[in-house]
């Protein structure tokens, strides 16, 4: 049985501040939807990612804004997306160099930190 994780929810404060960031960062806002009143449903993709981010208003999410902390990306080059993020204005940090990997880290407008890893090099 596969078992593929294809949803984390971002607690936010701002819906709208909140989408525009991912999409300038590159993100695909894939669902924007208001299905009845006190609910708002975004859902984002990292591009080629098969794993989504969703966001919004009313969806019972009890972790709070800038709460979320865990989120890990990988990528294919650290200073690549360093520079990537900071030519965008993302006060991202890094390139944190460790023996399982290079790391860059950026906060949302909220808060929560993204940890982006170039994995080393595999035999």
């Amino acid at each position: 049985m596969d078992w593929k994780i294809e949803l984390i929810f971002v607690p936010v404060t701002d819906v709208d501040r909140a989408k525009e960031f991912y999409e300038r960062i590159g993100f695909h806002a894939d669902h924007d939807q208001v299905p009845f009143e006190g609910l708002r449903f975004v859902q984002m993709t990292p591009p080629g990612s098969a794993c989504s981010i969703a966001f919004g208003t009313g969806l019972g999410n009890d972790l709070e804004p800038g709460r979320q902390n865990t989120i890990q990306v990988v990528v294919p080059d650290a200073d690549e997306a360093l520079a990537h993020l900071r030519g965008l204005g993302v006060e991202a940090r890094g390139v944190d160099e460790q023996g399982w990997g290079r790391f860059v880290q950026f906060d949302d407008p909220d808060g929560n930190t993204w940890t982006l890893q170039q994995l080393p090099p595999r035999d």
